[in-house]
């Protein structure tokens, strides 16, 4: 942690000396885009360089207010799946107790048939039919 706080303070020193040109001794040095310029030369680069700076700033300033509104929508899509996961998490649960009940039904149901009890109402169907087929023919036949 400290190596990082060093190396940072460092390089802040550095960029400092670049950025008032010099070389470290407190004595200013002249740069190529210096040289050869009087104070209002100087004074002007000053300027240029402040107005490249807020040019600068402004596209920056776009460019997070960019990608702040594409933040939020991108939060308020993730709001939206999440309500949607929500409700398809309900739905299954209730999909899931309606498909337990149905089973629990159907194993009933097998119990019973397996019993004997689908035999009994098997044979009740079949002399149903025969009776309504002898019902029938004898109506046809004495019409």
């Amino acid at each position: 942690m400290n190596k990082m706080a060093a190396n940072v303070n460092s390089s802040q020193a550095s960029n400092r000396n670049n950025l008032l040109a010099q070389d470290g001794k407190g004595q200013p040095t002249e740069n190529n885009r210096t040289s050869g310029l009087d104070n209002y030369g100087i004074i002007g680069l000053q300027r240029q360089i402040m107005k490249e700076q807020d040019e600068d700033l402004l596209q920056l300033e776009e460019t997070v207010a960019s990608t702040k509104h594409i933040a939020l929508t991108v939060n308020e899509e993730l709001d939206l799946h999440s309500r949607l996961l929500d409700e398809l998490d309900q739905a299954t649960d209730g999909t899931n107790a309606h498909l337990k009940n149905v089973q629990r039904r159907l194993a009933i149901l097998s119990k019973r048939a397996s019993s004997g009890c689908s035999l009994v109402c098997l044979l009740l169907m079949l002399l149903a039919i025969v009776i309504l087929v002898l019902v029938i023919w004898a109506l046809i036949k004495f019409l």
